[in-house]
């Protein structure tokens, strides 16, 4: 019998505490050492944190885009011999994992199931604190990092022979729905993309990531148009991307023909996957 999301997130949180489970050949995968690295590594940056680095350069050749979602582009990397992965976790502003432990189905939600990275959000509680404190919806530039996080599961969230390894950055896109509802009409948050965006990137390539899988940030319930999404991190990959050697925007949707995806390949010259 299928399980649900909200079971699935239960038998995580199970295996995060007894650290590890049995696969399907019986074998006993031992998770304890990595959770406890990914946790003890997880970093919080504040808004007002200065920029690591200056301008690095463009990407030396062309961001995918592609019709696959997050965790999938991870694998598939990680698979062709990325050896420093990470995914841009669109993410709550106000609670770890969104709401993952309740069985919602979004992004966050998506790699919290996949990955057992709610266990590491829970370590940077200045973030989430930060933002109930505030009433701005425009949310603000902080970022989580939690390195090399064990995913446990597969597309199809059945539990893998052999983790691998995934880190997460952890950045809220701002919530352009609620806002232009509350202000009756739209409020401008270009700006904010552009930082945020930029920060983004920076925090990654402080940390030696190589392989960095973004994507329709904020376009969903969020409601941010994904021509200006698409624009700031074609601004940010213009000053940073050079730290990279591939990225991709993994950008599912129900629809074979999705308008985010549409943007962001109007922005990147790689063909659409």
């Amino acid at each position: 019998m299928t399980s649900s999301p909200k079971q699935i997130a239960a038998e995580n949180e199970r295996i995060a505490d007894e650290g590890g489970y049995q696969n399907r050949h019986g074998t006993f995968v031992d998770l304890r050492a990595a959770l406890a690295a990914a946790r003890a590594g997880t970093v919080s940056y504040a808004s007002d944190c200065p920029p690591f680095t200056e301008s690095l350069g463009p990407l030396a050749g062309a961001a995918e885009v592609t019709a696959e979602g997050s965790m999938a582009a991870a694998r598939r990397l990680y698979e062709d011999g990325g050896k420093s992965v990470a995914v841009l976790n669109f993410a709550s502003a106000r609670n770890p994992g969104g709401g993952y432990l309740r069985g919602a189905r979004a992004q966050e939600e998506d790699l919290c199931r996949s990955a057992l990275l709610y266990r590491c959000l829970l370590e940077a509680p200045d973030y989430y604190a930060a933002h109930r404190a505030s009433s701005d919806l425009r949310y603000s530039h902080r970022v989580i990092f939690s390195p090399r996080v064990p995913v446990v599961r597969d597309e199809r969230y059945a539990l893998l022979d052999e983790p691998f390894p995934v880190s997460f950055l952890t950045s809220p896109a701002p919530n352009a729905g609620q806002l232009a509802l509350h202000a009756g009409g739209p409020v401008p948050v270009r700006e904010q993309l552009a930082v945020r965006a930029d920060r983004v990137l920076a925090v990654a390539a402080h940390h030696g990531v190589r392989q960095l899988v973004l994507g329709a940030w904020g376009c969903g319930v969020f409601r941010n148009d994904p021509g200006e999404v698409a624009a700031a991190f074609e601004q940010a990959l213009g000053r940073r991307g050079a730290a990279f050697e591939r990225v991709v925007f993994a950008i599912w949707d129900r629809s074979p023909v999705s308008a985010n995806r549409q943007a962001f390949a109007a922005r990147f010259s790689a063909a659409v996957g």
